[in-house]
């Protein structure tokens, strides 16, 4: 995926979540099958993984001295899947969210717009060697070139909609 290509399909992404959630009546919103994350919660847990993006995407300098320039072949977007599905998908704690409650659901969306907004403004800066070249850790898989990342990013809205999607399939069970 070129840059173009992958910050679309990064908000396309976000913003299909966005919706979908957005559009459940709050006795959904609240819904829990057993230990399963609420939708409220999967979406608090989309915005804290995103929260620290507009921050660090500021300084290129800053990346480099701090995490460096990727020393290996650049991942392709289903070998950083296969990797990331390898993990223990554990969510570190800083990333777990509290109850949610519906009065929380407008509040949090539009927090997660704004950081998607701001994201996309900085990911213009870089280019496609920048993408490829520049680190950022990854609490499960390390180091990732930021392109490596923004697969990974790409893809996680869309699997904790799944996980919305089964939680709430369990009502009709």
């Amino acid at each position: 995926m070129n840059r173009q290509e992958l910050i679309k399909t990064f908000s396309d992404n976000h913003h299909t979540v966005i919706a979908y959630i957005q559009a459940l009546p709050d006795s959904l919103f609240l819904y829990r099958n057993h230990e399963k994350w609420t939708a409220g919660q999967q979406l608090k847990h989309i915005l804290l993984t995103l929260l620290p993006f507009p921050k660090i995407l500021q300084s290129k300098e800053f990346i480099v001295q701090k995490f460096g320039t990727l020393q290996r072949t650049t991942w392709d977007y289903d070998t950083v899947l296969n990797n990331y599905l390898k993990t223990s998908l554990q969510a570190p704690s800083q990333f777990l969210p509290e109850d949610i409650l519906p009065a929380q659901k407008k509040g949090l969306i539009t927090q997660l717009e704004e950081v998607i907004t701001k994201i996309n403004q900085l990911f213009v800066l870089y280019n496609e060697e920048e993408l490829d070249s520049l680190v950022l850790p990854h609490p499960l898989l390390g180091k990732l070139s930021i392109r490596e990342l923004f697969y990974l990013m790409s893809y996680h809205p869309l699997h904790h909609l799944n996980q919305i999607k089964e939680n709430l399939a369990s009502l009709n069970h």
